[in-house]
């Protein structure tokens, strides 16, 4: 159990020190077998063929018709792949990657309440996990000792993850406190998902949505790998068509609930999928918004509020 400091002091350890989230709730996956590999690299957008251990990619589970059931970080353990998501995609992404694993020497086992997962974000969080030699390279990972206890280190985009047993969470935690972490509740974390411009499954992105439209084909779709399940729908939009909706960043003139539609010449263009404030930037958001709706234009709230539309991230804007 992390405890958290107030939203102030995580706010400040985020962006100069190592604040400490327990994201232990998220959805966790292992898949082990000789054809591991093979089974899961028909079923997800990106190319896990290709990975080695000690490495890892994030990739989509689609429908046929392209649209995400959920997204997943998959990190190659040697002798297991182990996947994470959003709680919100752990059935859908169950349901699919069982169905396909018929014929394949690979088994999926539920790791959920196994494991923790404990994210620190902001600069010093390689300092205070001890992963000073941690590859750069999202995703990377390698196995470290924190409060006595096994762990391995994970570089995310905003810090660094440590994946620990669900019994050594405790520990784990405390260790990290007493190395600098400041505890950070998931509404701080938030803020800073926002403002790095990363759509989150369940609140940004749902079954209705193309990765391309999300803006995560150089993050999460390969164009060189064999077949996988909604493969045809997003290599034709990639190829052949523009997408009607893109992920932009909102600044908004007040603070606004998420789920407020958005109008632009009285048509309705999107809608406000995160709302925060940042202490940085102020009222912000994000959304996925039709493409008549470009960075600079500005876009109403039935409320009265306005929203700047901005490419992302939002660092420097």
């Amino acid at each position: 159990m992390v405890s958290a400091g107030s939203p102030s002091s995580s706010y400040a350890a985020i962006t100069d020190g190592a604040a400490l989230v327990d994201r232990s709730e998220r959805g966790k996956l292992a898949l082990v077998g000789s054809e591991a590999k093979a089974a899961l690299n028909g079923v997800v957008s990106n190319d896990v063929a290709v990975l080695e251990p000690g490495h890892g990619l994030y990739a989509a589970v689609l429908t046929p018709k392209g649209k995400m059931l959920g997204d997943l970080r998959v990190l190659d353990h040697g002798g297991e792949l182990a996947l994470d998501m959003e709680r919100a995609a752990l059935q859908p992404v169950f349901d699919v990657l069982r169905a396909c694993l018929v014929g394949f020497d690979a088994t999926l086992e539920k790791r959920t309440l196994q494991r923790g997962l404990l994210s620190l974000l902001g600069p010093a969080s390689r300092t205070v996990s001890g992963a000073l030699d941690l590859p750069y390279l999202e995703h990377d990972h390698a196995p470290g000792e924190i409060g006595g206890q096994a762990v391995v280190l994970v570089a995310t985009d905003l810090g660094v993850d440590v994946l620990c047993g669900s019994d050594a969470i405790e520990a784990v935690s405390a260790a990290l406190m007493a190395a600098g972490a400041v505890g950070s509740d998931a509404a701080t974390a938030e803020i800073a998902r926002v403002e790095s411009g990363r759509p989150r499954y369940g609140v940004d992105l749902d079954d209705s949505v193309i990765p391309q439209e999300a803006g995560l084909n150089d993050r999460a779709v390969s164009f060189t790998k064999g077949c996988y399940v909604g493969q045809e729908t997003v290599a034709r939009l990639f190829y052949r068509g523009k997408p009607n909706r893109h992920l932009r960043g909102l600044r908004l003139s007040e603070p606004a609930p998420a789920g407020a539609e958005l109008t632009l010449a009285d048509r309705g263009v999107g809608t406000l999928t995160s709302s925060v404030v940042s202490p940085r930037y102020g009222p912000i958001g994000l959304a996925l918004i039709r493409r008549e709706a470009e960075p600079e234009t500005i876009v109403q709230l039935a409320s009265g509020v306005t929203a700047h539309v901005v490419a992302l991230p939002f660092e420097g804007r």
